[in-house]
């Protein structure tokens, strides 16, 4: 079997990047690793994600048992290991006039992309430079607006003439991402699984909660949406200057989710004013353009989701401190749970309310977890 380092000299070198200096780029919380590769003929990213490193995806159309069988990829519609989506959905965006990174070489078979590098400016370091919060979000707002104005082919096709299929983001996926805070959060915090009677509880509060979050617009979701994932290009003209680097677990669903994303962001602070602001302002845009928008049915929608999303990411943290090994997450856990608790203070949402109250005491809502949780 060749080794893997050999398979990606052998990937740079037909891309004609073999003798480009390469330095590593943080990660995400996956286990893609990117390396910047630096040369006569500028600079590229290189993205290694390797296909047994995490369990598959499946087929759009698979049941509930076969996505079972085949582990919480399938369950919660991710791609996996699977490179082909980044490639279809980054080319569909690219051809809307968006700043996707252009796929400049790519190996789907081993999991090797060499893209175009859109540079350091991601939003989160700007900001933190003193940039104008309202200018940033409202251009990352904006875009989300203009994407959201289409509707994917179906299928999305690849420059070698194969395709890719999206998943429909539906309440399998949903349930399995809340069902992490059970499976993960809940046993970190009390030393022992949860029971039959407390999971079932759990999973009724919330199906009725993703009855709210059928959209009668579904559109495609990036899915991290947010300020870590943002690159700010003011060279380039309208909602191009927003860089967008993480959509490769992309699906059909609701407008909400990925605004959420953005004006809820788990690794920094969104002020309260600010994101309220930026919520009218999509209301706004996305209401002039389309008569039958309602408001008040997106904001239920726009609750909801930021209450699913909120609770998955406590979940996927503390899966992050006790599988994984990776504790830095664990800071950011009380910034998720204030933006959970405002979320949850929608009228339609008060049995999930009710629960987290009877089940999560409210110490561990409020503190980050130490390192000997």
């Amino acid at each position: 079997m060749t080794d893997r380092k050999d398979l990606l000299q052998e990937f740079l070198a037909g891309a004609g990047w073999a003798t480009g200096q390469r330095s590593p780029l943080a990660g995400d919380a996956s286990t893609r690793r990117y390396e910047r590769l630096t040369g006569p003929q500028g600079t590229a990213v290189l993205m290694d994600a390797p296909p047994g490193a995490e369990a598959p995806s499946c087929p759009p159309d698979a049941g509930v048992a076969e996505r079972q069988t085949l582990g919480y990829n399938a369950l919660a519609r991710l791609a996996g290991p699977d490179t082909a989506p980044f490639v279809a959905i980054g080319q569909w965006l690219n051809g809307l006039g968006l700043s996707a990174p252009r796929v400049l070489a790519a190996d789907l078979t081993h999991g090797f992309l060499l893209l175009e590098d859109l540079g350091d400016t991601l939003f989160t370091k700007v900001l933190g430079r003193g940039a104008r919060q309202t200018d940033l979000y409202r251009a990352a707002v904006d875009t989300l607006v203009d994407l959201h104005d289409q509707t994917p082919p179906a299928p999305l096709p690849l420059p070698d003439g194969g395709h890719v299929q999206l998943s429909l983001y539906d309440a399998t996926a949903l349930r399995a991402e809340v069902n992490l805070l059970i499976e993960w959060f809940l046993p970190l915090i009390t030393g022992k699984p949860v029971s039959d009677a407390v999971r079932r509880s759990y999973e009724a509060a919330w199906d009725s909660a993703f009855a709210h979050v059928i959209d009668p617009k579904p559109v495609l979701v990036l899915r991290d949406y947010h300020a870590d994932n943002l690159i700010w290009l003011p060279e380039r003209g309208g909602v191009a200057r927003v860089g967008l680097l993480d959509f490769q677990d992309g699906v059909i669903g609701a407008r909400a989710y990925d605004l959420v994303s953005l004006l809820e962001d788990a690794r920094r602070d969104v002020p309260e004013a600010l994101g309220d602001g930026m919520l009218s302002h999509y209301c706004r845009l996305v209401r002039a353009r389309d008569r039958v928008f309602d408001e008040s049915v997106f904001r239920l929608t726009y609750a909801a989701l930021g209450a699913q999303r909120n609770t998955k990411i406590v979940g996927i943290f503390a899966r992050l401190f006790r599988r994984d090994g990776k504790p830095q997450y664990l800071q950011y856990l009380p910034r998720v749970w204030r933006y959970l608790e405002a979320d949850l203070n929608h009228d339609a949402l008060v049995e999930i309310k009710s629960w987290f109250d009877a089940h999560v005491p409210r110490r561990f809502r409020t503190e980050p977890l130490g390192g000997g949780a």
